[in-house]
């Protein structure tokens, strides 16, 4: 079967011929339609993620859309290595497929989960959300940021302002479902300023970083009092990117004087979790209340989507 082969970290798959799966106990063989080129999928072949690959020659891809035996169609994840997702077959744990709703199409349900989940879970697991309650996006023109924005709304956040680097993308999320934006690409003290404006009388309860570095220096500094004062409502920061630092500088007066918590993905979390978050995001997918634009490219083609950069779209590979 053709499949996106990876021989060496760092260097970009190919696509070749690869031996068919064959599934064990508890596993299923998916007919692949679609499979997503995400971030962590370039991160695990170039070794910087800590599930790189450690065995090969192996098949690229954490997930994707695909039919099993019976014709089902199903969204699916956890491939068994050295199988991955880009490819015409693979081979899967049954409890990691997911029934994929009509009227949503594979391209789509094959890049939306990945990231909307992750927002999901960061907002209500993590974060633990409460409706009415005001969040902060730092990162929110990308893709899985902007998902964050309207996932947000669905879960019933009071004020939701995105903060990020592209003008254009902020004034669509404006348009359509955020309440206030941040232009980052300014000086630190313009961005305080705004950060304190949009925070208004009511602060944030909820922050959803997919930045780190330079970005939430700004956002600490801007909650930071200077003058004793009753602490107001706890502020949780969940830490979810870095893809402007992998590192900040924090001021001992910034906990001190807040009441912040600063938390982390935690990696994958309880199985009921995830599950009931997989459910709701094709859900909301399939009834157009969360939408990801796609950008299909064959398997064949596999070499040079590696380095393309689709420009607000998620790539897809199509076997």
């Amino acid at each position: 079967m053709d499949a996106a082969v990876l021989h060496n970290l760092g260097t970009r798959p190919q696509c070749e011929q690869f031996p068919e799966p064959v599934a064990g106990d508890g596993e299923v063989v998916v007919h692949v339609h679609a499979a997503s080129l995400k971030p962590v999928d370039k991160q695990i072949a170039n070794g910087s993620h800590y599930a790189a690959a450690r065995a090969f020659p192996c098949i690229c891809g954490t997930d994707g859309v695909g039919h099993l035996e019976d014709g089902q169609r199903v969204f699916f994840g956890g491939c068994r290595p050295p199988y991955g997702a880009m490819a015409q077959r693979t081979v899967v744990p049954k409890a990691f497929t997911f029934p994929v709703p009509e009227g949503l199409n594979d391209e789509v349900a094959a890049a939306i989960v990945n990231p909307a989940v992750s927002a999901w879970l960061a907002l209500s697991l993590r974060a633990r959300l409460a409706a009415g309650e005001n969040v902060l996006i730092l990162g929110a023109t990308g893709i899985a940021g902007r998902l964050t924005v309207s996932i947000a709304k669905l879960l019933g956040a009071g004020r939701v302002v995105a903060a990020g680097r592209n003008q254009p993308i902020l004034d669509s999320l404006r348009q359509a479902s955020a309440d206030g934006t941040i232009q980052l690409d300014r000086p630190a003290e313009d961005i305080q300023q705004s950060m304190i404006r949009e925070a208004g009388e009511f602060g944030f309860q909820v922050v959803i970083d997919y930045l780190w570095g330079k970005p939430t220096e700004a956002f600490l500094a801007a909650i930071t009092n200077r003058k004793f004062a009753a602490i107001g409502a706890e502020i949780r920061l969940v830490q979810v990117g870095e893809s402007a630092g992998p590192a900040i500088s924090l001021p001992a007066a910034v906990l001190r004087s807040t009441a912040l918590t600063i938390l982390g993905t935690a990696g994958i979390p309880n199985r009921s979790a995830m599950v009931d978050a997989v459910h709701q995001v094709l859900a909301s997918a399939a009834s157009g209340k969360l939408h990801l634009d796609t950008s299909p490219i064959p398997l064949k083609s596999i070499d040079a989507a590696w380095e393309r950069d689709p420009q607000g779209r998620r790539i897809v590979i199509i076997p």
